[in-house]
């Protein structure tokens, strides 16, 4: 099992009356709200965060693409690491974003993700999520009942734009383009693996059969909620004929770990009950515009996390008092990993066997958790859980994974990194 911390960066100071002053995080949240000065503390200690993780030998550490919103501060994930291509060395790199539609022309995503895979010696991974409706709908104006069409013929472009060895010509429906030529190039090749996130949808499950992508589930709402879809995708798998190696998947966990259980409920209460009552605050007019989910989705009942997240504000808000769900009400229905090492380990198995996910992805920063919280969760995950689920798929190769150079060709790391790796 591959074991990867995932980073949101949420900004961690939205004001306890958030909910009842304000409709949602995303797309309408107030700028009265954005600090810059204390987002630039925020900023650095997410980054010093990704790279204590790098430190700590997370088999890889992600980054996301959000925008107009209080819940992920990462409008430009390819930023981000582009500055930890720089500032670690062997740890791959997971790009879960860039929403292709939203970038005209779509080269610049072959362009900018080849950059980084070349400053890292071939660690990127490379994600291609159609997006969130508030990120690509509302927030960039993209019409829903074309955004998966624009989508495909953006993928077309990008794979033709790393793959084609002459300057070519493109012309779609969305896109033309009399000289494709991208440089620099990718180091791995045909291009870097490619995953794609998803909330639940037929059509995406299909397409990464077909492609043979690595489907990844980010639920947030922990392994219980979504074992339906995933139980859904496998079945998918299996009626088009694939094998059930579960590298072709992957989810995002919440986890918290202490010394023991009660010690894990007294740390991480308020940063999770921030995070499931401010940052997934989702108001349900910008959750599912018409023409965004398909047919097959409708028709199979399924949803995807943001409309869940929406969802969820109904029984959020029942009480009178709008104060939101408790750390309770997260552990009863399994939002959270938390407890001891033994316990979370525990948890992990079964998400293990429940799931058959061989990519998990560690939400181990979440809501208003400060660095030093963050760090002692990673810490102690590293040393006391993960030795313990690494053989977990052993059996099973991973084809998904980055192919980096050789070590001895790498550029030699700053020595501003050396001393702390």
């Amino acid at each position: 099992m591959k074991l990867m911390w995932f980073h949101l960066m949420p900004y961690t100071e939205l004001p306890e009356d958030f909910r009842e002053r304000h409709p949602s995080v995303w797309v309408d949240i107030h700028s009265s709200l954005f600090d810059p000065k204390r987002a630039h503390r925020m900023y650095n200690d997410f980054m010093d965060e990704l790279e204590y993780a790098a430190d700590c030998g997370y088999d890889a550490i992600c980054v996301n693409e959000h925008h107009s919103n209080g819940y992920g501060l990462m409008p430009s994930p390819n930023l981000i690491a582009s500055a930890l291509a720089r500032r670690t060395s062997q740890v791959p790199i997971c790009v879960m974003g860039n929403s292709l539609a939203l970038y005209n022309p779509p080269p610049r995503v072959a362009e900018e993700f080849a950059m980084l895979d070349v400053i890292s010696g071939g660690r990127l991974i490379a994600g291609f999520p159609v997006g969130t409706p508030m990120d690509t709908c509302f927030a960039y104006g993209q019409n829903p009942s074309m955004l998966r069409e624009r989508y495909l013929e953006a993928h077309d472009l990008v794979i033709k734009a790393w793959t084609e060895q002459d300057t070519f010509a493109f012309n779609g429906r969305f896109n033309q383009q009399r000289y494709v030529n991208i440089w620099p190039r990718p180091v791995q090749q045909p291009h870097p693996p490619i995953w794609i996130p998803g909330g639940g949808s037929v059509e995406t499950w299909q397409w990464c059969a077909e492609m043979d992508y690595v489907y990844c589930y980010l639920s947030y709402y922990g392994y219980k909620a979504g074992k339906a879809t995933m139980d859904g995708f496998w079945a998918e798998m299996d009626r088009l004929g694939k094998d059930r190696n579960p590298y072709r998947a992957g989810f995002a966990q919440v986890v918290a770990v202490a010394e023991s259980r009660q010690q894990a409920i007294d740390l991480y209460t308020e940063p999770a009950e921030y995070f499931f009552n401010r940052c997934l605050h989702v108001d349900p007019r910008f959750a599912s515009p018409a023409g965004y989910s398909t047919e097959a989705t409708q028709r199979a009942g399924l949803e995807s996390m943001v409309k869940k997240a929406a969802n969820a504000q109904s029984l959020i808000m029942g009480d009178k008092t709008n104060r939101g769900m408790t750390m309770a009400d997260f552990v009863d229905r399994g939002y959270v990993v938390i407890g001891s090492p033994d316990e979370v380990v525990e948890q992990l198995n079964a998400l293990a066997d429940d799931l058959n996910v061989g990519h998990l992805m560690l939400l181990m920063q979440f809501g208003s958790m400060g660095k030093e919280l963050t760090q002692y969760n990673t810490r102690l995950f590293a040393e006391k859980v993960m030795p313990r689920m690494r053989t977990r798929f052993a059996e099973w190769e991973d084809r998904w994974w980055p192919k980096p150079m050789a070590e001895a060709e790498r550029a030699t790391i700053p020595a501003f990194r050396q001393a702390a790796e």
